[in-house]
């Protein structure tokens, strides 16, 4: 039960002595309640449970050791937060450890024996030096900033772990990519992986909105959604690009679509309402023909250079994951010849600011794409024009680049045996529709 309620700050003014609250419970408390009340004080006694209940302005509060040094801050904060303007002390209860940890964080104390003469000029001092738990505070805050620090680098290096270690490898091709977050953690990524038995490569860029903690656990889960569904959809499930695309095409993309439209459509029916979508890039490669089949999911669109130096770029063919459970999906495609490179990436390439504020740019981006002898010197040409427009300056979103270059002339087809579906044959598979692919 609160004693004394209403009447603190009067009594402290009438008789140039604190009102003293003592908070906690058991013998121990009882004890120093009896000694503060002998010292001259007057004096309340509260459970942690009653902390915020009631009028309190106490001069002085004695917490009780053994309730921790979280706990005793917590306390110390609610009282400040009901207006209470006191000095906070710990007493000994009991738990000597519990003591010694709430010093060294830098709260005064009281120890046993409690001499009503000597505790008098203890609470005395401390009531008028005031200042109530400011090195506690300090420390405590201290503490939590290198404990939130730690978990970051934690998460920083899991995170790290849903990057691809290597990108795939095919005869006549390279991939290339470069990874750069604002912060400790983000909401890009890239993925490179085989498909149908190393027959397809399958690579991905996508950025989330948002940046952060929230962005990063949305990252690693659509990551694995899409990786997930590619690599578990059969050989046998073949979209229907209609006349436009190939047999030989319309053979990898069922991976691609099966992962774009369930992925999509767990998002949009379990996390709608978290308010994060990702914008994704999505190309499954035949490295024997040089065909990409692709779907953009609202995604900054990626820019083919060929050889001669024209470009041209891979707007999107459907709305970003996660934002409409039906939404539809086209397939496009594009055919890369000897020396004709890919470049995709995230907006935190074009919207990278220098130190006045000015963003790099579409055009400056586009300027920097030019014909390469590799995926890495592509990226090194972005990269460096790049570089030299923020000049320094603090970077406020993450980066993501990622190049395909197709060196020479792709090896004979028949240096890998084809099934009847990839080049038109005879043999009948099931066929799901993905021109426009559309899930309810």
């Amino acid at each position: 039960m609160v004693v004394a309620v209403g009447r603190w700050e009067v009594e402290a003014l009438r008789t140039g002595v604190p009102e003293v609250l003592v908070v906690g419970a058991g013998a121990g408390v009882g004890e120093v309640v009896e000694a503060v009340r002998e010292a001259g004080f007057g004096v309340g006694r509260i459970g942690v449970g009653e902390v915020g209940e009631g009028e309190v302005r106490p001069g002085v509060v004695l917490l009780a050791a053994s309730m921790g040094l979280a706990r005793a801050l917590v306390v110390s904060r609610r009282l400040a937060e009901v207006g209470a303007g006191h000095v906070a002390l710990v007493f000994d209860d009991g738990d000597l450890a519990a003591l010694e940890a709430c010093v060294r964080a830098g709260f005064d104390y009281v120890a046993r024996p409690f001499s009503p003469t000597l505790l008098r000029g203890r609470l005395l001092s401390a009531w008028e030096r005031g200042g109530g738990p400011v090195a506690a505070e300090r420390v405590a805050v201290e503490e939590t900033v290198r404990d939130y620090e730690h978990d970051l680098v934690v998460a920083h290096d899991v995170q790290a772990g849903f990057l691809p270690e290597a990108l795939p490898e095919a005869p006549g091709w390279e991939f290339a990519a470069r990874f750069r977050p604002a912060r400790l953690v983000s909401g890009d990524f890239y993925d490179g992986f085989e498909l149908l038995d190393g027959r397809r490569l399958g690579f991905v860029v996508a950025d989330v909105c948002d940046k952060g903690i929230g962005a990063a656990l949305f990252m690693a889960l659509i990551r694995t959604l899409l990786r997930h569904n590619a690599e578990h959809t059969p050989a046998t499930r073949v979209a229907d690009g209609g006349p436009a695309l190939s047999p030989r095409l319309a053979f990898g993309s069922g991976p691609l679509v099966q992962a774009v439209v369930d992925t999509n459509r767990y998002l949009a029916r379990n996390h709608l309402k978290q308010g994060y979508f990702a914008t994704v890039f999505f190309g499954v490669l035949d490295p024997l023909s040089g065909g990409l089949v692709y779907i953009n999911c609202g995604h900054n669109p990626p820019v083919v250079v060929r050889a001669d130096g024209t470009r041209t770029t891979l707007p999107p063919t459907g709305p970003a994951l996660g934002m409409l459970a039906d939404g539809e999906y086209r397939l496009g495609h594009v055919h890369l010849n000897p020396g004709d490179s890919l470049f995709a990436y995230t907006d935190g390439v074009v919207e990278a600011r220098d130190a006045r504020g000015r963003q790099f740019g579409a055009d400056a981006m586009l300027g920097a794409v030019r014909p390469r002898r590799s995926a890495e010197q592509l990226l090194e040409s972005v990269d460096g024009a790049l570089r030299r427009h923020v000049d320094g300056a603090v970077q406020f979103d993450d980066i993501t680049m990622l190049g395909l270059h197709r060196v020479d002339a792709a090896p004979m087809l028949g240096r890998v045996p084809l099934q009847p579906w990839e080049v038109g044959g005879s043999g009948r598979v099931p066929k799901h529709r993905a021109g426009v692919a559309r899930r309810s």
